[in-house]
């Protein structure tokens, strides 16, 4: 039998993951407030220590879920130029994923809402979604250029607008997933966005 060792490198990714899984687990299940350096090693199977070499703290631990939680929500849109179609490319993509809420999705919507009262959680919050909104905005922009979206819209209204507006759905959602019927709503919030961006 032939053992095929790990890299240090793959076996520093892998405890990471392992304890970033933890993380989002212990804040979906019991809050961020819930969330020790010691509780994360333990529920992953890793010492104290090890959680403190790879994060140092619990708010650099809480800025990678972060991270790790909002990178990638919605696929492929990586490879698309900016514009209108990268930007309803990702509101219906993003409704889509509310269908399946995993752990870290679930994860990092919880700590955005403890954000607003929380001053140590929102530093990172207020960064991830200015990021976000920049992105949004570079499709405006792009769309309006090209000729697909109303000259007359406000690029940075309507950031804020779709991300508010993602992330509201996404919140009842995780309050109430019976109440909150995603493809109905996809359907709906994809059509009125596409209208409401369309030239006059």
């Amino acid at each position: 039998m032939v053992t095929i060792r790990r890299t240090q490198q793959e076996r520093r990714d892998q405890a990471e993951a392992a304890l970033l899984t933890a993380a989002a687990e212990l804040v979906v299940e019991q809050g961020v407030r819930s969330l020790t350096l010691a509780r994360v090693g333990e529920r992953a199977g890793y010492s104290r220590g090890i959680v403190t070499h790879h994060f140092g703290a619990k708010q650099a631990l809480v800025e990678r879920l972060a991270r790790a939680t909002q990178a990638g929500f919605v696929p492929g849109l990586g490879e698309l130029p900016p514009g209108l179609d990268r930007l309803l490319r990702l509101i219906d993509g993003y409704l889509g994923e509310l269908g399946r809420l995993g752990v870290f999705n679930q994860a990092f919507l919880l700590l955005w809402a403890e954000a607003a009262t929380q001053p140590d959680l929102a530093p990172i919050f207020r960064e991830r979604d200015a990021a976000f909104r920049a992105d949004l905005r570079d499709d405006v922009e792009a769309g309006i250029a090209a000729g697909d979206i109303d000259p007359g819209l406000e690029p940075d209204d309507v950031a804020i607008a779709v991300v508010g507006q993602l992330r509201g759905i996404a919140l009842q959602r995780l309050l109430d997933p019976r109440g909150v019927e995603v493809e109905q709503v996809r359907r709906s919030v994809t059509g009125y966005w596409r209208r409401a961006l369309a030239p006059a």
